[in-house]
């Protein structure tokens, strides 16, 4: 809670340092919208530009294809050993545990997402998958999963932490067969991914091993780099406080003969669920760009953690997305995890009015005779009252007795 305390005031004082931050927002806002609006011919666009600059682009309808897909490259190619960069579309199709059963290792290289793979958990948080771990939790992970070390070696603090899981990630680097990236934003107008981050570790898993594969959901799109430049400006301060990631990556085609970088370059474009959601009224929902700020400032994400929402995705953005991905009638009670303060839709920098999308699931979950019996009849008797003055006063006057 104190770190989501911490990221929600940084986001705060980076909003402060930029006056045109909400002229900013509404620019995001709009482009984003755009975006989803235009999405199918911006995706042809994209996949014309990046097939001219030598990518190789697949289409994947669900979770399950793009698995089978991304799979099979790898085998066409030997791959025995995959770095990944952390990707919230992988972890949403449970890319790792199909590599395993492919006999293919997937090693992730993002920190958190290192920490959280030794410790065989999912992701508590899309920005900082590790929060809810201590460095005296990571400390014992390391211990336990890095028996070849002296077990006498001081690992208190962050830095030696640090250190170690660096000297275990560069031979990943160094060894791996295929790098494995997702993406924050796909350019139509050049067919290039864009991805950002903190540590480096995505350009040297896209760029070190002979094969790159990018995994991203097809609300990724965007239409120009003038598009792209706005949604950054708004991503890295609402995510982390920080003016800009210290890493922006830009990937377009596979590396000429003679140049770093793979050989081969795949993208998988994922729907999953994502046309429907575009034909619904929950569309707004595509135009996020996964930067955790509603996650920060959610009393009920504070109170529970991600782990508590059951799917990949957590918090306001998790509960309107996990019944899509995952099913309204298992996941009916995430729509009601909501005070409907507000304030999630207060932050979000693309404006993604999310109590109302939460609105729509209760709805669609009412419709279908989902919530029980009881609950069912003491909304209708509610509405009864609600409808006329002197029932409404009634009903108080009585509840108030």
């Amino acid at each position: 809670v104190a770190a989501m305390g911490y990221a929600a005031f940084t986001g705060a004082m980076a909003a402060a340092r930029f006056p045109e931050f909400e002229m900013l927002r509404d620019r995001a806002a709009a482009i984003r919208r755009r975006s989803i609006a235009l999405m199918p011919d911006l995706l042809e666009r994209f996949e014309a530009n990046a097939t001219a600059a030598g990518m190789q682009v697949h289409w994947a309808a669900d979770a399950a294809e793009a698995c089978a897909i991304a799979a099979r490259i790898c085998r066409d190619n030997g791959v025995r050993r995959a770095i990944k960069s952390k990707s919230m579309a992988t972890e949403e199709i449970h890319l790792n545990a199909h590599l395993a059963r492919e006999g293919i290792e997937a090693i992730e290289t993002d920190l958190g997402e290192y920490i959280i793979q030794l410790r065989g958990e999912r992701p508590s948080h899309i920005i900082a998958p590790a929060i809810h771990l201590s460095k005296e939790d990571v400390a014992e992970t390391f211990r336990a999963a890095h028996g070849d070390l002296p077990p006498g070696r001081d690992i208190a603090e962050r830095t030696a932490l640090v250190k170690e899981a660096r000297v275990k990630l560069r031979e990943a680097f160094l060894t791996a067969d295929a790098g494995i990236t997702g993406a924050n934003m796909l350019i139509a107008e050049t067919g290039t991914i864009l991805l950002v981050s903190n540590e480096g570790n995505i350009d040297l898993t896209a760029t070190a091993p002979r094969l790159h594969i990018a995994i991203a959901g097809l609300d990724k799109i965007v239409e120009s780099w003038d598009d792209a430049g706005i949604v950054l400006r708004v991503l890295a301060r609402s995510a982390t406080g920080q003016d800009m990631s210290s890493y922006v990556t830009c990937l377009t085609g596979a590396a000429a003969e003679g140049e770093a970088g793979p050989r081969q370059s795949h993208i998988i474009l994922l729907d999953n669920g994502r046309s429907a959601m575009r034909a619904s009224n929950k569309a707004e929902m595509l135009a996020c760009i996964r930067c955790g700020a509603c996650l920060n400032h959610c009393p009920i994400y504070a109170a529970t953690g991600g782990h508590a929402y059951g799917g990949t995705y957590s918090g306001p953005m998790g509960a309107v997305l996990t019944p899509l991905f995952d099913g309204l009638r298992e996941n009916a009670d995430l729509p009601n995890a909501s005070t409907f303060c507000g304030r999630c839709q207060e932050v979000c920098p693309v404006r993604i009015p999310l109590p109302m999308l939460l609105r729509h699931w209760r709805e669609d979950a009412f419709a279908a005779g989902i919530p029980p019996r009881g609950e069912r009849w003491g909304l209708g008797l509610w509405r009864w009252a609600g409808r006329a003055n002197w029932r409404y006063r009634l009903a108080t006057r009585a509840a108030s007795l």
